[in-house]
C-alpha cells in the first residue's frame, strides 16, 4: 500500500441538498456549506439558538411538583398495581423543548455565473476544517475559527463581479419573523447586519459580516452591497443571540480587528489575514484531530473516489476508514459551548426533526462514547460545560418530583433548560433517575485517563449520592431496596405500564453513582457503599436473558430500539466476560433476543458497543453492518436517523469510531482487552494514539499473522492484558515504553 488514510472527502458536483453541505464548525458557531460556484450559499448556525415556545411565560417549562404524591404511587406499586405511575403526571400536554434552528446563509451571487462546470470539486479537509469549492478559476474557502469564533470565508478568482447579501430565508422559516437588514460601505469594503426577532418575543439573534474587499469597486444594493472586478472577497461572520438591541458597531470593530491581526513571530510583509486566522485556528484544530487515526490498508484506488462513490461501496474498507476520520472531525467540531445536538452543530431547516434537541437518556452518551479513548477532551469538556450549566435545574427536579435532595437529570434538554418538562403518559420521562449517572460516566472515564479528579465531577457526584440517599427507602418483599418507581428509556415492560419496578438501568445506575461518589468522597464512602449493598441484583428471566425490570412477574419486551437495561454492560463494568461470566452470558442472551423497532442508527451502534464488550465480534460486524448497508450516510458523511437518508441526525456519524474503538481496544483502570471482537473490515492496520484509563497512549498494529501493540504510560500501573489467548499481569512504570508482541492467536 502506498500513502495512507484520506483525511477528508470530496465531491464533483454542488450540493443540491442541505442535507449533502460539508461542514464546518467550532463547538460554538457551525456552517454548512453547500459549494454552488453560481450561487455561493453558507448557511451559518450557532449552538445557542432555539426558537422561543409560546409556554405561558416559561411555567410549562418548569417540573411537575409531584413529590407530595409519591409516597401513595410507590404503595400503590409495591402492592401490584402496575398501572399506578401513568396517574404520576400533573395533566399537562406534552411539551417539545424549545427547537434549534439555522440563522441565515451568506450568499456570494456572482453574476457571471458559467454552465460548465466539468472543472468543478468541492472538498473538506478534516484536518484543517476547511471545505472548498474550485471552478473556473474561482476557489472559496471556508472553515470556522476555534482561536477566534468566527466564520471565514475567502473567495478568490479573476475580475470576481457578485452580489453579498445575508438571508434568512431557509426551509419552514416562520413567515411572522421580523427581519431587518444593514449594510454600510467600510474603508476595508463593507459591513453586512441581519436581525431577526421571533413573534410575541423579546429573543432575536443578529448576523454581522464584515467584508474585506481587494480590487474592484463596492456599492450599496439592498440588502447587501455589488461587488464589481475585485480580485478577492473575505467574510467573517458571527450570530449574536440577545434580547433587546444587539450592538452591531462593537461587534463589527472586534471583525474588523481580526482582519489586521498577525502572528507574533511573522517577518514582513504580513501574512494575509485568511492565512494568519487559518494558523491560529490550526493550532488548535489540527491539534485535536490528529491526535488518533485509524489506517486499515484500504486499497488505494477505493481511497481516491469520492465519497458519494465510496457510499455505494457499502462494505468497502476505504469507507470504514473515512467515516472514522469523518465521524472524529464532525464530533470535535460540533462540540465546545455545548456537546453535540442530535444534529450535531448544524441544520438547514427550521422543522428540525426532535426539535434537534439534547436528547440524554441515549443520544448524546453514545455520540460522545469516543472522547475519552480518541484522545478528545474537547469533547468531555463540552459535555461538562452543559452539565455544570444546568445542575441548578437538575436540583428542582429532584425536589419537585421526588422531594429530594440532590440532584436528577432531564431526558430531553434544549441546552440550557435542565429541567424535566418533556414527558407524557406514555413517555414518563420525569420518572427517569438513571440520567445523572450516566451523564457523569463519560467525565469520570475522563478523570480516570487523565489521572485526576475534577473537583466539579466530584461535587456533582456527591449531589447524586445525596438524591440516592432520599429516593432509596423503600423496600420490596426480598427486603432489598426497591427503585420505585422506575422508568427504562423507552420501553415498558410487556405485561405491564410505563412506570415500573427496579429497571435494570436504574439498579445499574443507582450502584454505580454510589460506588464512585465513595470514591470520590472517601468521607461518606462507609455510607454509601453500605446502601449500594442493599440494591438487589440483577434478574435473569425464563429466556435465559438478563432482564430489563429486576422485578418479579414483569416481563421483557424485546423488539425495541433502546438497550437501556444493558447499561451495566456498557457503558458501565459492571458486567463483564472477565468478573461476572454468568451475568455476561445473561447479557449476550438479551442482546440475541432485541430487535431493532424501526431501525434506528442509534439502536444499531447502541447494539454493537454492548455486543463488542461482550467480545462478540459477529454480533458487532452484523450491527455494524446494518448501518453501512442501510444507505444511512449523506454526501457530507453526516448520518441519518433512519436508513435511506431519512432525518438528519449526527448519531450514527458520531458513534461509529467509538464502535470501531471497541472492537479493538477496551480499557479500565486496571485492565486492557486488546482485539476483542474481532471484524472482517478489520483484517490488518493500524491505530495510533488511544487513550487508556489506567494512563497510557496505546499504538496497535496488527495483521492476520500477529499484532504489536506499543503502550506509553505517563504514570505507574500494574493492569490486567485480556487476549482471546487468556491475561496475564503487564507492569508499566511513568515514561518508559513497554513494546507488547501478540500472537496471532490474539485474533
Amino acid at each position: 500500500m502506498t500513502g495512507g488514510p484520506v483525511h477528508g472527502t470530496w465531491e464533483f458536483r454542488p450540493a443540491a441538498r442541505w442535507e449533502d453541505a460539508f461542514l464546518c464548525g467550532n463547538g460554538r458557531h457551525g456552517a454548512l456549506v453547500l459549494g454552488d460556484p453560481d450561487d455561493d450559499r453558507t448557511i451559518v448556525t450557532h449552538h445557542t439558538l432555539v426558537r422561543p415556545n409560546d409556554d405561558a411565560g416559561g411555567r410549562r417549562r418548569l417540573p411537575p411538583l409531584l413529590a407530595d404524591q409519591l409516597p401513595d404511587v410507590q404503595d400503590r406499586l409495591l402492592s401490584g398495581d402496575l398501572t399506578a405511575a401513568e396517574d404520576f403526571t400533573d395533566g399537562r400536554p406534552l411539551q417539545w423543548v424549545r427547537p434549534f434552528h439555522p440563522a441565515f446563509q451568506t450568499r456570494l451571487r456572482h453574476q457571471d455565473g458559467a454552465a460548465d462546470r466539468t472543472d468543478y470539486r468541492r472538498e473538506v479537509d478534516f484536518a484543517t476544517g476547511e471545505a472548498i469549492a474550485r471552478h473556473d478559476g474561482r476557489t472559496s474557502r471556508v472553515f470556522v475559527s476555534r482561536a477566534d469564533d468566527v466564520i471565514v470565508q475567502h473567495v478568490t478568482g479573476p475580475d470576481l463581479t457578485l452580489r453579498l447579501s445575508l438571508d434568512h430565508r431557509l426551509p419552514h422559516a416562520p413567515d411572522t419573523l421580523r427581519v431587518g437588514h444593514g449594510a454600510v460601505l467600510t474603508p476595508e469594503g463593507a459591513l453586512l447586519s441581519l436581525r431577526v426577532r421571533h413573534p410575541g418575543s423579546d429573543a432575536a439573534y443578529t448576523g454581522v459580516t464584515v467584508a474585506a474587499v481587494t480590487g474592484g469597486r463596492t456599492e450599496l444594493a439592498p440588502p447587501g452591497v455589488r461587488i464589481t472586478g475585485a480580485r478577492s472577497v473575505l467574510l467573517l461572520t458571527r450570530v449574536l443571540r440577545h434580547t433587546g438591541e444587539a450592538d452591531v458597531v462593537t461587534e463589527s470593530r472586534v471583525l474588523r480587528d481580526l482582519l489586521t491581526t498577525d502572528l507574533p513571530a511573522t517577518p514582513p510583509p504580513a501574512r494575509p489575514a485568511y492565512e494568519v486566522l487559518l494558523a491560529r485556528h490550526l493550532a488548535l484544530h489540527r491539534t485535536a484531530y490528529e491526535r488518533v487515526a485509524l489506517d486499515l490498508d484500504a486499497d488505494p484506488a477505493e481511497r481516491e473516489l469520492p465519497g458519494s462513490a465510496l457510499l455505494a461501496r457499502s462494505r468497502s474498507t476505504a469507507l470504514v476508514e473515512r467515516l472514522f476520520a469523518a465521524g472524529r472531525y464532525h464530533l470535535l467540531s460540533s462540540s465546545g459551548a455545548l456537546p453535540p445536538r442530535l444534529t450535531g452543530l448544524w441544520t438547514g431547516d427550521w422543522d428540525t426533526a426532535w426539535s434537534g434537541a439534547f436528547t440524554l437518556d441515549a443520544n448524546l452518551n453514545l455520540q460522545t462514547a469516543s472522547a475519552a479513548a480518541a484522545a478528545l477532551p474537547e469533547v468531555t469538556d463540552a459535555l461538562a460545560s452543559l452539565i455544570q450549566g444546568q445542575l441548578p435545574h437538575w436540583r428542582d427536579n429532584a425536589r419537585a418530583v421526588f422531594g429530594a435532595r440532590g440532584v436528577v437529570a432531564p431526558a430531553h434538554t434544549d441546552g440550557e433548560s435542565g429541567h424535566s418538562y418533556h414527558f407524557s403518559r406514555e413517555f414518563p420521562l420525569h420518572l427517569w433517575t438513571a440520567g445523572a449517572d450516566w451523564l457523569l460516566k463519560p467525565l469520570v472515564d475522563h478523570d480516570e485517563t487523565y489521572g485526576s479528579r475534577d473537583p466539579r465531577t466530584a461535587a456533582a457526584l456527591a449531589e447524586v449520592a445525596d438524591f440516592y440517599e432520599d429516593f432509596l427507602t423503600r423496600t420490596g418483599p426480598d427486603g432489598r431496596l426497591a427503585v420505585v418507581p422506575s422508568y427504562s428509556p423507552e420501553n415498558r415492560p410487556a405485561n405491564g405500564s410505563w412506570g415500573a419496578l427496579n429497571a435494570a438501568m436504574d439498579l445499574s445506575a443507582a450502584r454505580h453513582a454510589l460506588h464512585t461518589a465513595a470514591e470520590y468522597h472517601p468521607d461518606r464512602a462507609d455510607r454509601l457503599r453500605a446502601l449500594a449493598d442493599r440494591l438487589p441484583p440483577h434478574r435473569v428471566n425464563a429466556d435465559g436473558a438478563l432482564a430489563e425490570w429486576a422485578w418479579p412477574g414483569l416481563e421483557d419486551a424485546y423488539d425495541h430500539r433502546h438497550l437501556s437495561h444493558l447499561h451495566g454492560v456498557w457503558p458501565l463494568d459492571e458486567i463483564t466476560p472477565y468478573d461476572t461470566p454468568g451475568l455476561a452470558e445473561a447479557a449476550r442472551r438479551a442482546l440475541e433476543l432485541r430487535g431493532s423497532e424501526n431501525d434506528s442508527a442509534h439502536g444499531h451502534l447502541h447494539h454493537a458497543l454492548t455486543a463488542a464488550r461482550l467480545r462478540d465480534g459477529r454480533r458487532v460486524a452484523d450491527a455494524l453492518g446494518r448501518v453501512l448497508d442501510g444507505d444511512f450516510f449523506h454526501d457530507s458523511l453526516m448520518s441519518a436517523h433512519y436508513p435511506h437518508r431519512n432525518v438528519y441526525n449526527a448519531d450514527a456519524a458520531h458513534t461509529l469510531p467509538a464502535v470501531l474503538i471497541e472492537a479493538l481496544v477496551q480499557s479500565t483502570p486496571d485492565r486492557l482487552v486488546l482485539l476483542p471482537a474481532p471484524l472482517p473490515v478489520l483484517a490488518s492496520g493500524r491505530l495510533t494514539g488511544i487513550r487508556t484509563r489506567f494512563g497510557a497512549v496505546l499504538d496497535l498494529t496488527w495483521t492476520p499473522h500477529g499484532a504489536t501493540a506499543v503502550l506509553r504510560p505517563d504514570r505507574a500501573a500494574r493492569i490486567t492484558l485480556w487476549t482471546s489467548a487468556g491475561a496475564r499481569p503487564l507492569d508499566l512504570a511513568a515514561g518508559e515504553e513497554r513494546v507488547v508482541p501478540l500472537p496471532a492467536a490474539t485474533r
